[in-house]
């Protein structure tokens, strides 16, 4: 008989060619059971030729055609009530006998070829214009898993048959333009796998387009929980060239789904001994990324598959494959997958979780925990949900944005909102807190799905009031050079203004111009008002933006250091500050941070912090200890600070200001509690010779270029090299004075960090000196030293 006219037909009749007899899904079982070197359970599929027999010889394409004519999809009630007719009237119909024996003759010998009398089969809808690469009807109709006897599957199929009028699929056919009688529905009857782990995997990064990585999602029992969105999987990251794993992300699940021995499915919990472990063995993940590989060479596009793992074998088996829908329809037309820009924006973040689907948008939240209020959910809101079932649809179509607890890069979900185009975050209970129970209903919030970052408020990035002033070097050369060229900010402000200048990232960046600028109240009065948060979240949003506008280059925040009568100008500071006869050398520095009278305001400075790094994720940003008199005092400082989460690591450095004559002595001692200085020229030269630069009795002793403060530096470079530390300096002398940036190379200076209006002037200087000292060491006839710079 001629596949049109067939009735039923087996995976190997089958081939890919044949969406329109058997439907997206049981066609590609067909193609990768004849036609690709991969373990697909066997099985059969009734056909779109029987589904129309039905339909004819029952008369239901008249009803439903009287049923659904006038219907407006984007009417929920409506849809809904409509939908739910349909499928009665198609359950209501007896499928005709000719077609029930063919079925229950085919499952018979189905049983035969595998040696097993009455086997237990899933039964999968597969729609005719499913799994197409501009329409993916993925998940519109169900799936039976687990199902055994004649009668049954001949249940199982009309039952496949009444969920092609579920209310998502009729929603999406509308949206798509598909008409609802022209599309017709195969049902695959597929040898059952009693998954122990089952779950999805995608030739291409979904988030990204990135087509270089095999990205697997595996959870325990039935992959269904994996496609619902009911647990969030592990995550596997596979490099497609050579199978080697390149990230794995393993996540807790406390609940899976299971087949029960004698038919149908059930959800039990997860041992607790099972729950956090790695649903897969790497021998497991490499295996299922030789599939894809076979696969994706086979069908030549971005597959995305499902798959699982019997719990009789463990043996890893294909479950189906279809083509990817976005990223295989995207790239082909625009390209190679462009690396989205990240818009970091702050106030508070409320949640975090997987970003599924990009882009970034603010709006209203509408929590919906129960579908039964889908209706009240209206056109431009943000969803917040536990899951998306495909139900939801219809509401995910007028959503802004999506925000779901649970799910993983592959649920529903997430693969719905990538195909229309709507950023979405999934998994937030397996990042810390779940989006429904965190994220009040009603209020505004700005979506980063990019980076899977929910902010409270909608927040809008400062538009440069001056964009014709901006600084661009690119015309400009600038010779490399050894030295890093820092350069020192106050205002966060103009970090976006000066970041095009050819630094090397921020030397300084001074906290205080934040608690002028834009916070104007005392710490301490904000805590005994009850508003600490406001220090935290004004401070982060300060240094955000200078870390965002110089990523990925450092960025160094110097913690606070005014003096007692600086913070006294604040609000409420009359009531915490002290009287002192000499400011400068008063409380400041490292002795307020330990001060009981002031640590709870430096943990606010260290909380700040560690939101922008953690909370962020802007890892360029490390500290610096201001005017710290002695090593205890170090000591006592970077244990508070390692207390509130800011320990020294690879990717977090922890400077000290050299500016005390102490710092320069004692630099052996120091060494064990920092990871470099940066010299204050300033506060440094004037406390080695003991006059002050404001005064205009003694200014004329005040010089940096004297000697005793240029031993000292060369003292410091050498005993912190030593043990390997970092000497840097953030003062003017080095842009003021040509000799005394010759004289800081010379000594082996690693980085010199200078204001904005000299970081052209110095990088070039630099350059040319470095120069000049490979040249006279290579001919040996350099200008001596004058002066003895040793100590």
């Amino acid at each position: 008989m001629e596949k049109e006219k067939a009735f039923l037909l087996w995976f190997d009749q089958l081939e890919r060619k044949d969406v329109a007899i058997a439907g997206g899904k049981s066609s590609s079982l067909g193609e990768l059971t004849s036609h690709v070197d991969v373990p697909v359970p066997y099985g059969f599929a009734t056909t779109a030729c029987a589904y129309r027999y039905f339909f004819e010889k029952t008369g239901l394409y008249q009803k439903i055609k009287d049923l659904i004519e006038g219907l407006d999809v984007d009417n929920s009630a409506q849809l809904r009530e409509v939908c739910a007719k349909v499928r009665q009237a198609i359950m209501d119909e007896e499928m005709p006998q000719d077609l029930q024996d063919l079925i229950a003759e085919a499952y018979e010998e189905l049983g035969k070829k595998v040696g097993e009398a009455d086997p237990f089969v899933a039964v999968r809808s597969s729609a005719t214009a499913e799994d197409l690469p501009d329409a993916s009807f993925a998940g519109q109709q169900d799936t039976y898993l687990n199902v055994k006897g004649a009668a049954t599957i001949v249940a199982k199929v009309k039952e496949c048959y009444a969920s092609c009028f579920t209310d998502r699929a009729v929603y999406y056919r509308e949206k798509q333009g598909f008409d609802h009688l022209d599309v017709a529905l195969s049902a695959a009857v597929q040898m059952m796998v009693f998954s122990k782990a089952a779950g999805v995997m995608f030739t291409v990064n979904v988030a990204t387009g990135d087509d270089k990585n095999i990205l697997i999602e595996g959870a325990w029992g039935l992959g269904e929980y994996v496609v619902q969105g009911t647990v969030t999987p592990d995550n596997y990251t596979v490099n497609k060239e050579t199978c080697a794993i390149v990230e794995k992300n393993v996540n807790a699940q406390d609940i899976k789904l299971i087949r029960k021995a004698d038919g149908d499915c059930e959800e039990v919990n997860v041992p607790l001994d099972e729950q956090k472990e790695q649903k897969l063995t790497d021998e497991q993940i490499k295996q299922l990324a030789e599939c894809a590989k076979k696969i994706e060479a086979h069908y030549g596009c971005y597959m995305d598959m499902e798959w699982g793992v019997d719990e009789r074998d463990n043996k890893v088996y294909i479950l189906q494959a279809r083509p990817e829908t976005v990223w295989s329809r995207r790239n082909k037309e625009n390209g190679a997958p462009k690396e989205e820009k990240k818009v970091t924006t702050d106030r508070k973040v409320i949640v975090k979780g997987l970003p599924a689907s990009p882009g970034n948008v603010a709006g209203r939240v509408h929590v919906i925990l129960d579908p039964s209020h889908i209706d009240e959910f209206k056109e431009g809101e943000i969803l917040v949900t536990e899951m998306t079932a495909p139900d939801w649809v219809p509401a995910m179509k007028k959503a802004k944005a999506i925000v779901t607890d649970s799910g993983g890069m592959t649920c529903h979900a997430s693969i719905v909102s990538r195909e229309l185009g709507i950023p979405c975050i999934v998994g937030t209970k397996s990042r810390g807190e779940a989006a429904t129970t965190t994220i009040p209903d009603g209020i505004d919030v700005t979506i980063d799905a990019t980076h899977g970052v929910v902010y409270e408020g909608i927040i809008e990035e400062p538009k440069s009031e001056q964009p014709a002033q901006q600084v661009v070097a690119a015309a400009e050369y600038f010779p490399p050079t050894g030295t890093k060229i820092y350069m020192n900010l106050g205002d966060p402000e103009l970090a976006e203004k000066y970041a095009s200048l050819p630094c090397d990232g921020i030397g300084l960046m001074r906290e205080e111009f934040i608690w002028t600028t834009y916070i104007h109240e005392h710490p301490l009065y904000l805590i005994k008002i009850g508003q600490p948060e406001k220090v935290v979240d004004q401070l982060a949003e300060g240094i955000r933006q200078v870390c965002q506008a110089m990523a990925p280059r450092p960025v160094t925040l110097r913690f606070s250091d005014f003096k007692s009568s600086e913070y006294r100008d604040l609000k409420g500071g009359d009531e915490f500050e002290p009287n002192e006869p000499s400011a400068l050398l008063g409380w400041r520095g490292a002795s307020r941070y330990y001060d009981p009278k002031y640590i709870e305001a430096f943990k606010l400075e260290c909380m700040a912090v560690r939101k922008v790094r953690e909370e962020f994720g802007l890892k360029n940003l490390n500290v610096m200890i201001p005017f710290c008199r002695n090593v205890e005092e170090c000591e006592k400082v970077t244990k508070i600070m390692a207390d509130c989460g800011l320990s020294r690591g690879k990717d977090f450095k922890v400077w000290l200001m050299a500016e005390i004559p102490s710092n320069i002595i004692l630099a052996d001692q120091f060494n064990k509690f920092v990871d470099g200085y940066s010299i204050g020229s300033n506060d440094l030269t004037m406390l080695v010779l003991g006059c002050d630069r404001d005064n205009d009795t003694v200014s004329h002793i005040y010089d940096e270029r004297n000697l005793a403060v240029r031993r000292a530096i060369r003292h410091l470079i050498e005993v912190a090299h030593k043990d390997g530390k970092t000497v840097s300096i953030c003062g003017q002398a080095p842009s003021v004075y040509p000799e005394f940036c010759e004289f800081l190379i010379k000594s082996g200076i690693d980085s010199m960090s200078v204001n904005p209006d000299t970081v052209k002037f110095t990088k070039k200087l630099a350059a040319q000196i470095e120069q000049r000292v490979m040249m006279d060491a290579l001919t040996g006839k350099g200008r001596q030293e004058v002066e003895d710079l040793n100590w």
